[in-house]
């Protein structure tokens, strides 16, 4: 299994897409606090669909709370703040694909305490700044699970 981690999600519908996402390829997702919206959202529920009795997630108040939970787990950090490029990335198993809220990302401190776990998607353009949380989880996702055999 593969766990995706959303620290400090922002938006209710991005939220709501990932979720799918991991109902769709049977990761577990796991949103880190503080949340931007209530976990009743409305908006939570309509970007879900009715895919959440699908979905296999957690909850954590803070980011100590996850790792401790999480402990023993790999993790890549996505951000467009550099890192190695999320193609040449050997996924594992138990693998946790970190991703940052939307308007800010991952915290500088996170990604100074791991910076070997840096992952970026490269944007060949240069027209845009980063992606969409959901299309960027998305591409990653789908990626690791080519590397597991299981796409």
């Amino acid at each position: 299994m593969l766990h995706v981690v959303l620290v400090e999600p922002e938006i209710a519908p991005n939220v709501g897409n990932v979720a799918r996402t991991c109902a769709a390829t049977d990761c577990r997702l796991h949103l880190v606090g503080p949340l931007g919206f209530r976990l009743n959202d409305r908006a939570l529920r309509r970007a879900g669909v009715d895919y959440w009795p699908a979905v296999d997630w957690r909850r954590y108040t803070n980011w100590p709370e996850f790792l401790q939970a999480m402990s023993g787990h790999r993790l890549w950090l996505f951000t467009a703040r550099g890192g190695q490029p999320y193609h040449r990335i050997q996924y594992e198993d138990e693998d946790c694909l970190v991703f940052g809220c939307e308007s800010r990302g991952l915290p500088e401190s996170l990604l100074q305490e791991y910076p070997q776990c840096r992952v970026c998607i490269p944007l060949p353009s240069g027209k845009v700044r980063s992606l969409n949380l959901a299309t960027a989880v998305g591409i990653a996702v789908f990626r690791a699970l080519e590397c597991l055999g299981r796409i």
